[in-house]
């Protein structure tokens, strides 16, 4: 694709989406019924604010799911330590509920506007964020513009490119170039993430590592935890988390098999989407086996055979609960999800062989002989198995995760250090009367917004 081409793509991306923009609450609603959007804050997804902008400079942070708000909430508590105000969008129900737990009102929440021109440039005319960070994989070409227009520096942290999103932007070379030069920095989880990017255009490009190896190790209320392994009483139990659609029933049915060999068995299954609990809990008591909802029964009672973990924000209560745990999206979907969750808390970590995603983790992992890779159902039932009769194995598996975490800590600092030429000023901004701080930032977004798209 030439670049003549390429401009002529993201001109007709641009007018498609005005186009289309008239209709898209036909597609928001049909999310809302479905439990994927909230009703009453659906005018945040065309930018329309639900809450105040603070007085002085804003950073706006962007963290699409629960991995990646979980990944930069320590980033959000520098900037916050230094007075800096926060927006933080994300793009799913189960995303919003994690940063309202974990921040409260201490950081703003919205949802990402559409990457449609109307949508983004009402959410940048209101909030006129002074540095936009995003987080991971999101690259969303109206965003990215509207943002180069206004000269707004835009930060990708933790960035990584799976093999497949490669491919698709060395084949449209010219319009990945157009779109990321308008980057200010990206900051790497891996060199094999950094050279892609440098490959399609990205400058500088630095390699921080992975954010989420240095966050906190998930919380519990003592309370809950104690009751929790009293109602236990010592069963043996093994978890599935972070499953997507077929892995619940996967389980189950691994359930099933060793059942009569580990009488008392407990099978503790966290989907990605806690919305289908219900639907799985019918499944499966369809199977002949008795189903518990942490929102329904709130604890498994000692018959139960699963516990549906069908809450967001205590991964790190169901992760105390057994020392094995499969770790989804990775048996009957693919890309793999993050094992350091459960290795912080001393489990052996068990995976499909779907692990684009996090391909250089799991590396690590497998090497260290903290993580055992399984292909299919029958294999994945003889690793719960023999794990369950194995506790030293158990622990040799746990000791290395943390050792594996521990080689991979640092990513925090060095992807502050990223952005510290742009946070310094801010913070000294920040210390601005307040008015004059705002007057500021007020007059710097009606010069950027003067210009047209950059290079359009």
């Amino acid at each position: 694709m030439s670049e003549r081409w390429a401009r002529l793509a993201l001109q007709t991306y641009r007018w498609a989406g005005m186009a289309a923009y008239p209709f898209m609450g036909i597609y928001v609603g049909m999310r809302a019924t479905r439990g994927k959007e909230q009703h009453d804050r659906r005018g945040e997804r065309y930018g329309k604010p639900s809450a105040t902008r603070p007085l002085g400079p804003l950073v706006w942070v962007h963290a699409v799911s629960v991995g990646e708000t979980g990944a930069v909430s320590g980033l959000i508590g520098r900037l916050r330590a230094h007075d800096i105000p926060v927006v933080l969008t994300t793009g799913t129900v189960t995303s919003a509920a994690l940063a309202r737990d974990r921040f409260g009102d201490d950081v703003l929440h919205q949802y990402v506007p559409l990457d449609l021109k109307p949508a983004v440039s009402r959410f940048l005319n209101y909030w006129q964020p002074d540095l936009a960070v995003f987080a991971e994989s999101e690259i969303w070409p109206m965003t990215i513009l509207e943002l180069g227009a206004r000269r707004i520096p835009q930060v990708l942290i933790n960035g990584r490119m799976s093999d497949r999103s490669f491919k698709r932007w060395q084949n449209r070379l010219a319009l990945a170039e157009s779109l990321f030069e308008n980057l200010s920095h990206v900051a790497a989880q891996t060199e094999k993430d950094g050279e892609r990017f440098r490959a399609l255009g990205a400058r500088p490009v630095t390699v921080s590592g992975n954010l989420k190896a240095d966050v906190p190790v998930p919380s519990v209320d003592p309370g809950t935890y104690a009751q929790m392994q009293a109602r236990l009483d010592g069963r043996p139990v093994w978890l599935a988390v972070s499953t997507h659609e077929g892995e619940e029933m996967v389980a189950a049915r691994v359930h099933k098999m060793l059942k009569k060999r580990w009488p008392g068995l407990l099978t503790v299954i966290v989907p990605r989407h806690p919305t289908r609990a219900e639907e799985l809990a019918a499944a499966m008591g369809g199977m002949g086996l008795s189903v518990a909802r942490r929102t329904v029964d709130k604890m498994p009672a000692a018959a139960s055979d699963i516990f549906l973990g069908d809450t967001i924000g205590e991964m790190g209560l169901y992760l105390r609960m057994g020392k094995i745990a499969f770790v989804g999206r990775s048996l009957t979907a693919e890309g793999g999800q993050n094992p350091l969750e459960p290795a912080m808390l001393g489990c052996a970590v068990l995976t499909g062989p779907n692990l684009a995603n996090f391909e250089e983790i799991y590396g690590r992992f497998c090497e260290a002989r903290a993580a055992r890779v399984v292909d299919d159902e029958m294999m994945l039932a003889k690793a719960v198995n023999f794990l369950l009769g194995n506790a030293a194995l158990c622990d040799a598996m746990a000791e290395a995760g943390r050792g594996v975490i521990a080689d991979m800590s640092g990513a925090l600092d060095r992807t502050w250090q990223t952005l510290s030429p742009y946070v310094q000023p801010l913070v000294v901004k920040a210390r601005l009367a307040p008015g004059e701080a705002a007057l500021d930032g007020g007059d710097d977004a009606a010069r950027a917004s003067q210009g047209g798209l950059i290079g359009w």
